[in-house]
């Protein structure tokens, strides 16, 4: 409550009177430099320099899973409201006017720079479209990577459940468009000791919970972000950067997301896409990018248990 308390705070003290476009454009001009986020320009290098040359996709219809990946944001948590926060403080600060909760929802599908930049009324081809999803990106992550919290980033009902009950030889990964910072941030504050204590009432059943949350966050054997990667989503890249981690072949791997670009970037990786409709996007934006549909926690888990069986 402090926090969105101290959010709501900040929007109100840094709304200022709605500009121009070419006013907006001036007063962004302004924006200090930071090197938070790698530039949007960034292009993609080839497969091999992320993958050994036994990660080929044969195109088998049937293959044993051997890991899964996540997504974050309205995939295992449900964080949109912090970010959405985050993003109005960010533009107000920068005299740019705030934005609707849908034009929020749709913009998740990019990066945070690209994602910025778009709100602040720039389009791709523009010649400081970068630039300027650069600067409001790096100051997005410094602010809303601090106000990470179980109050604010906290998992889905039956999220820290589903991860428990997968078998311990199914490694784990995580990819976010959003800061590699953000995305450790939130696996931590959901499965730390610390906070599973905190939530717990009775002695045996902290000491079973924490052990539980702490070996699930070990399990993620890599975590990835737009900022960590040479190219963030729809592009492969980052996918096949957390393949190489983990050491599997993308074709045994399943990435699980909530948006288009999540579903772009696991066929492009060569490995199986499934989405979940309970995040930022419709289910008919999504049918045409994913393998599969799972329409709450509980289809999700039964549906990667069937992948496991196969």
């Amino acid at each position: 409550m402090k926090i969105a308390c101290f959010i709501s705070f900040l929007i109100m003290s840094t709304t200022q009177a709605f500009v121009t476009p070419m006013a907006r454009q001036q007063l962004a001009y302004t924006l200090p430099q930071t090197q938070q986020n790698p530039p949007l320009s960034s292009s993609a290098s080839s497969p091999e320099a992320f993958v050994n040359e036994d990660f080929v996709d044969t195109k088998d219809e049937q293959v044993a899973i051997k890991a899964i990946l996540f997504d974050i944001d309205g995939t295992l948590a449900d964080s949109w409201k912090l970010c959405f926060d985050a993003t109005q403080v960010v533009l107000n600060r920068n005299n740019v006017p705030s934005i609707t909760e849908e034009i929020y929802h749709q913009g998740t599908r990019y990066s945070t720079p690209e994602r910025l930049a778009r709100h602040a009324g720039y389009e791709p081809g523009h010649a400081d479209f970068e630039r300027i999803g650069n600067q409001l990106g790096g100051e997005f992550d410094e602010f809303y990577v601090s106000l990470v919290s179980l109050e604010t980033a906290r998992f889905y009902p039956g999220i820290l459940d589903m991860l428990q009950r997968l078998p311990s030889h199914v490694k784990l990964g995580a990819l976010t468009n959003a800061a590699v910072k953000y995305a450790d941030a939130v696996l931590k504050c959901n499965c730390p000791v610390h906070a599973q204590m905190q939530e717990t009432g009775r002695a045996k059943v902290q000491v079973a919970t924490a052990t539980i949350a702490a070996a699930i966050f070990s399990r993620f054997g890599s975590i990835h972000g737009a900022d960590s990667v040479p190219k963030p989503k729809p592009a492969p890249d980052g996918l096949w950067m957390v393949c190489r981690d983990l050491e599997v072949d993308p074709k045994h791997c399943v990435y699980v997301g909530d948006s288009p670009t999540d579903g772009m970037a696991a066929k492009s990786a060569g490995m199986k896409a499934v989405g979940v409709t309970w995040g930022s996007h419709k289910q008919a934006t999504m049918q045409a990018s994913f393998d599969h549909l799972c329409q709450d926690v509980n289809e999700l888990e039964d549906y990667l248990h069937e992948l496991l069986r196969t």
